[in-house]
C-alpha cells in the first residue's frame, strides 16, 4: 500500500522555523517529482514548493520564495520542506504528494497533477 506520511508540524511563533518531512512507503518515488501543498481553513489547497525527481530543479510559490527550501533524499524515499521566517499566514495543514507521471521534465505546480496525498501535518504560526 502506497503511503505518504507527513511530520514535523507544530506551533511556532512568527519568525521561527520548522522542518517538515514526508516519508513515502509502498514503492519508490525516485522517478517522480514531489510537491508540498497547504490548505488553510476555508481556503483551497495551494501549491507551496516542488522538486524534480533528480532534485536538480525546484519551484516555489511566491509566498515561499526566499523562506522555504524543498529537498529530497531518494535513497530514503523522503522529501523535506525547511520553513524559515514563518508568518501567521503560513498557518495551514501541509501535504506532500507525488506527481502521478514518472520522469516528468517540467515541475508542475497544480494539485491536479499530483497523487498519493498524505494526511497532512498542521503548522500553526502565532503572531
Amino acid at each position: 500500500q502506497v503511503q505518504m506520511v507527513e511530520s514535523g508540524g507544530g506551533l511556532v511563533q512568527a519568525g521561527g522555523s520548522l522542518r517538515l518531512s514526508c516519508a513515502a512507503s509502498g514503492r519508490s518515488f525516485s522517478m517522480n517529482n514531489m510537491g508540498w501543498f497547504r490548505q488553510a481553513p476555508g481556503k483551497e489547497r495551494e501549491f507551496v514548493a516542488a522538486i524534480s525527481w533528480s532534485g536538480g530543479s525546484t519551484e516555489y510559490a511566491n509566498s515561499a520564495k526566499g523562506r522555504f527550501t524543498i529537498s529530497r533524499d531518494n535513497a530514503k524515499n523522503m522529501v523535506y520542506l525547511q520553513m524559515n521566517t514563518l508568518k501567521p499566514e503560513d498557518t495551514a495543514v501541509y501535504y506532500c504528494a507525488a506527481d502521478r507521471a514518472a520522469w516528468r521534465v517540467v515541475v508542475l505546480t497544480t494539485p491536479g497533477a499530483y497523487d498519493y496525498w498524505g494526511q497532512g501535518t498542521q503548522v500553526t504560526v502565532s503572531s
